[in-house]
């Protein structure tokens, strides 16, 4: 009987400690995934992994067990390369009427932030912020993350110049740019959606995405100054921005240090099991200050190499600090966060979602057809409200 007491006590405290076991992982579980859970529109499950740092920047893989099927639709630079999108000037787009007469769409001539797009093939279009298309009367930038719907009318497209007074070229049509600009840039179109600010990011002359103008003795000078890569954007033309990356010295650092990112990334990230990298957090020197995070493994690796140099020019114009960001910090900086919300919506076709409070911002795009899906989640620690004051570790 004693015997059978002693077997039964060794059960209920192994029980005990197993349930106990479980809850801690369940804990541990719920921190990760839930300190990133996402806006109104977007599934739960995302958990963040170790980061991958080289140099100021430190990036953080966005993983989750589901990956929805994104394969209806189609991204800009897959479009403008097959064909399947038009982009060109306002006023000389032709389209062929059904009595054969060939008017011109948007006769009004050549607009600084307007250009003309069609969808011309079977899937819906998705277009981001900041995505360059080259060509035309100068380079320009997407202005807003939007859908263009299968069989559109011709769309005015709101974009934006990256440079100021420039105005030739020697077409008025527009290829895919394969670039992303850099985070500065990019804030001030996707957030702030105002040209001066824009060209202002491209000169060097506003904040960068979580900066100080004054840094404490442990943080060394920027690897690249911001009117250096001024410079080298004015210096390459708008006809072709991408000689920042190809041929200038700024484009030899941009990259070396995206490839050996690159390859820590895919090396932490090989070998996944029943989960897929759908985004990343980014961290410039010490401070998590951007995400970029999609609905399925494939619209990510579609715009990660894009969007990885464009992290690596934001992180070499901020200063070098000693510290980085923590696995902690990328958690909080995906916390939910609540203050003022814009909407805009297409009916059956997106809903373009912005949320704001203090320094940061959200910008969720869901689309609505076939099914609602949240296709892209941006989050931004914007420079111009960030703390002015030194940084001190």
């Amino acid at each position: 009987m004693k015997r059978h007491l002693q077997t039964i006590s060794m059960i209920l405290v192994a029980a005990g400690l197993a349930v106990l076991v479980a809850a801690l992982a369940l804990m541990n579980v719920d921190r990760s995934v839930g300190a990133a859970a996402p806006g109104p529109g977007q599934e739960p499950g995302w958990r963040l992994a170790s980061p991958v740092s080289y140099q100021n920047l430190t990036i953080f893989p966005v993983l989750s067990s589901q990956d929805a099927d994104t394969s209806g639709f189609a991204t800009l630079d897959e479009a403008l390369a097959n064909g399947d999108a038009v982009i060109s000037e306002q006023g000389s787009y032709m389209r062929r009427s059904r009595d054969g007469q060939i008017p011109q769409v948007f006769s009004g001539g050549p607009q600084v932030n307007q250009l003309v797009l069609v969808n011309r093939g079977k899937k819906p279009l998705l277009l981001l912020a900041g995505e360059v298309v080259s060509g035309g009367k100068q380079d320009r930038i997407i202005g807003k993350d939007r859908i263009v719907p299968i069989g559109a009318a011709p769309l005015p497209l709101d974009v934006f110049c990256v440079e100021h007074g420039r105005w030739t070229g020697a077409t008025d049509q527009f290829s895919a740019g394969n670039l992303m600009v850099h985070p500065s840039v990019r804030e001030e179109a996707a957030v702030e959606q105002d040209q001066k600010q824009v060209w202002a990011a491209v000169r060097g002359e506003a904040q960068g995405v979580a900066s100080s103008p004054t840094v404490s003795v442990e943080a060394s000078a920027a690897p690249i100054s911001r009117e250096a890569l001024a410079g080298a954007i004015t210096a390459a033309g708008t006809q072709s921005y991408d000689k920042i990356y190809k041929a200038s010295p700024i484009g030899t650092s941009v990259e070396s240090v995206a490839e050996e990112i690159s390859r820590r990334f895919d090396r932490a990230t090989s070998g996944l099991k029943g989960e897929h990298v759908v985004g990343v957090v980014a961290a410039f020197g010490d401070e998590v200050a951007w995400s970029d995070i999609f609905a399925s493994s494939e619209l990510f690796n579609a715009y990660w190499p894009k969007l990885l140099r464009s992290y690596v020019v934001e992180a070499m114009t901020h200063p070098t600090v000693r510290e980085t960001a923590s696995l902690d910090d990328a958690r909080d900086f995906l916390r939910p966060i609540g203050g003022r919300t814009e909407e805009q919506t297409e009916p059956e076709v997106y809903k373009w979602r912005k949320q704001s409070v203090g320094q940061l911002t959200e910008i969720e795009l869901e689309a609505l057809s076939p099914k609602p899906l949240t296709l892209h989640y941006l989050r931004v620690l914007r420079g111009d409200d960030f703390n002015r004051g030194v940084i001190v570790r």
